[in-house]
């Protein structure tokens, strides 16, 4: 998992509440993935039933090509558990997303797969969003180390986060990095254990 310390980069609003598992990775894509999961993300709202782009959604557009951060309505990846909508966002190339709040197993999925996702406040969220379609630049930085976020027009956003949830991703470590990092004291564990209980090992 890549490391995640300070994310300077293009910021895409798409103000949509309740954007769910099935708009952000479709049913058809998990099917058949293609070349990426990122040629998959929000596939129904960026291309037409021929393939063809669809020019109004954000995505498309030109000042936000190359988008590393989403802002969205309340309840950011609702609907199924599927883990695939995290790899599309991830796969695209999006890193953080800023919404008042998530579906609660797309948020958990989001820290297990090197995304990282901001709660603010309601009214923070849109301001930042309305301040970033006025922008010349739509460029947000956020620094996962100060927990803050630093807009183009000079204003400073706190956001919270647990340790917990922060010190990870900043190391770039997952949950089966952490456990590989224990693969001595399970070796000597199976070891030991292996001599005392013979019968439950098969090989």
């Amino acid at each position: 998992m890549e490391k995640f310390i300070q994310l300077t980069g293009v910021a895409t609003p798409i103000m949509e509440e309740n954007i769910n598992t099935d708009a952000l990775m479709p049913t058809a894509w998990i099917i058949n993935p293609g070349d990426d999961w990122g040629n998959g993300l929000f596939r129904n709202w960026r291309r037409d039933k021929e393939g063809l782009e669809i020019a109004e959604f954000p995505l498309n557009q030109k000042r936000y090509q190359g988008s590393k951060i989403l802002l969205a309505g309340k309840n950011f990846g609702c609907g199924s558990s599927r883990e695939e909508a995290v790899w599309g966002l991830v796969d695209y190339g999006v890193r953080c997303v800023i919404a008042p709040s998530f579906g609660d197993i797309f948020y958990n999925s989001s820290f297990k797969n090197g995304l990282l996702p901001i709660i603010l406040q309601e009214q923070v969220v849109s301001a930042l969003a309305q301040a970033l379609a006025r922008a010349s630049s739509p460029q947000l930085t956020v620094d996962l180390e100060t927990l803050k976020i630093f807009a183009t027009d000079g204003s400073v956003i706190s956001f919270e986060l647990d340790d917990s949830r922060r010190l990870p991703l900043m190391s770039g470590i997952d949950d089966i990095s952490r456990t590989l990092a224990l693969k001595a004291k399970i070796d000597d564990f199976q070891s030991t254990d292996r001599a005392h209980r013979p019968w439950i090992y098969t090989k």
